[in-house]
């Protein structure tokens, strides 16, 4: 074990797109945990869109990463050093905090992992919070009907493609993609099984939309905004559920974006919802239960992207908010000795 904690703080606010100079490498001395907490040793660090608003300072639903502090995100680890009873050196858990290679905390914030049960950094993608995500919103605002046509935005991401289509499907929709590029929207229709997936990056959105939606849409689930969500809008059906789940092209808007004339959400009865993930974690423990079987069957399909090495965390950031990643975007911290070589 290290006897330095290497990490990532902001160094400034970022104004527009983050750039490397808002980020700051630096060693710290090793946390050491207090009476029931447990010192954590990273293994995969978890990269999301939502990290942008938690480094803007804008006022929202979690408070901001101040300046000089280590940058939020999930952890997937080993403990190394325990203070609960609830776990002892070498247990794996889900829950150390940020951007760094060791931290110290709570033991009753943490899930125990069973390595034989999924891969440790599915914890993070398709059976944590991106899975808890997709299950919920779709299941409490979405709710896909059989024949239906459900279109899912950033379809080859960690939320769009992991779960929220292939949810969808099982319950018996039509589902259609749009991804950023030929090689996602091939993954999207040959892996998870999409009615088709459309390349965002078409000269003109809209026909191909209604090309593959000849019936309109009754579903849309909201991971981009921008010119995807104008050219999906109009195209939705009377009584159509708008499941708001992110608007990644937009994060790093200085001002805002005019939204949709909503004239036509009241004509056709439209409903706009928004959620946040962390209003519904009692959910979490269903949601694993029911994912992971499937997973284990392979009747659930996942793509993951990882980087390799803390000090990649902000170049891998940035690239996630272009659209450069392809799949659950993670940062393995160590070597992970549950996985086979």
């Amino acid at each position: 074990m290290e006897n330095r904690n290497r990490q990532v703080l902001l160094k400034r606010r970022p104004t527009g797109a983050p750039t490397a100079a808002d980020f700051a490498i630096a060693d710290a001395p090793l946390p050491d945990p207090a009476e029931g907490e447990v010192l954590v040793r990273g293994i995969y660090l978890s990269l999301d869109p939502y990290m942008r608003g938690r480094i803007s300072g804008q006022r929202s639903y979690a408070r901001p990463v101040e300046v000089g502090a280590v940058i939020e995100g999930r952890v997937v680890g080993e403990v190394m050093r325990s203070r609960d009873l609830g776990f002892r050196a070498g247990d794996y858990v889900l829950g150390g905090f940020g951007w760094q290679l060791y931290s110290a905390v709570p033991g009753q914030s943490l899930l125990k992992l069973d390595p034989a049960t999924a891969p440790l950094s599915t914890a993070l993608g398709v059976l944590g919070m991106p899975g808890l995500t997709a299950y919920v919103g779709l299941d409490e605002i979405g709710k896909p009907q059989r024949g239906e046509t459900v279109v899912v935005s950033a379809a080859s991401g960690a939320v769009g493609g992991a779960v929220v289509g292939q949810l969808a499907k099982r319950a018996g929709a039509r589902v259609v993609g749009i991804a950023g590029g030929a090689d996602k929207c091939r993954w999207v229709e040959a892996e998870l099984g999409f009615e088709t997936c459309i390349d965002h990056r078409l000269a003109d959105l809209g026909a191909a939309l209604d090309r593959a939606c000849p019936k309109g849409i009754d579903v849309y689930w909201e991971n981009v905004g921008g010119p995807v969500r104008q050219a999906v809008y109009p195209r939705l059906n009377d009584f159509a559920r708008m499941v708001m789940c992110g608007m990644v092209a937009e994060y790093n808007d200085v001002e805002p974006r005019p939204g949709p004339n909503l004239m036509s959400a009241v004509r056709k009865r439209i409903k706009i919802e928004g959620f946040i993930v962390g209003d519904r974690w009692q959910r979490f423990a269903e949601y694993r239960a029911m994912a992971a079987p499937l997973l284990k069957s392979g009747e659930f399909k996942y793509r993951e992207d990882i980087v390799d090495g803390l000090d990649r965390a902000p170049d891998a950031f940035i690239g996630l908010l272009q659209g450069r990643n392809f799949g659950k975007l993670a940062v393995r911290l160590a070597e992970d000795p549950t996985r086979q070589a």
